[in-house]
């Protein structure tokens, strides 16, 4: 481990190898990049500590990305997932049809413990995955956003 990552970096690699993830850690970034098993796809996943913003984030990434002419209905999409929303949300980068789920959390002084990591990471992982089939068929199927979430959240 670098001298210059600080504590949320430490706690992350400390969770994430006790939890038996396989990890890689980004080059001079206090990033680690996992993938994930999910039931619908494999989810591609990063955790970032901001140490000066005592931030902790993680993100899982959609296997697909949204091509050009379905990004504005993908965009519906997670619109209408996001909303109600209390934890993390869903993002869509319109330059390259990246999609993600975000969760993050403010971490004062010393209050970010493991089970806090475990419950931030495995929310956002379970959220990517429940809600992943609708990406694809909004995407793959013609099926419309607004559908599509009504068959995720009956």
């Amino acid at each position: 481990m670098m001298k210059n990552k600080g504590k949320i970096f430490e706690k992350m690699v400390n969770f994430f190898k006790e939890d038996d993830w396989e990890f890689i850690e980004l080059e001079g970034e206090p990033i680690l990049q996992m993938d994930f098993p999910g039931k619908n796809g494999q989810l591609n996943c990063y955790a970032k500590a901001r140490e000066a913003q005592q931030q902790f984030v993680f993100y899982s990434t959609s296997p697909i990305k949204a091509p050009e002419n379905k990004r504005l209905e993908i965009a519906e999409f997670l619109t209408r997932a996001n909303y109600g929303m209390i934890v993390g949300n869903f993002e869509l980068d319109f330059a390259n049809g990246e999609i993600r789920y975000k969760i993050s959390a403010e971490v004062e002084d010393d209050n970010l413990s493991s089970a806090l990591i475990g419950s931030l990471v495995y929310a956002n992982v379970m959220m990517m995955d429940e809600y992943l089939p609708g990406i694809m068929s909004v995407i793959n199927s013609n099926v419309s956003p607004a559908d599509a979430i009504a068959q995720i959240e009956r």
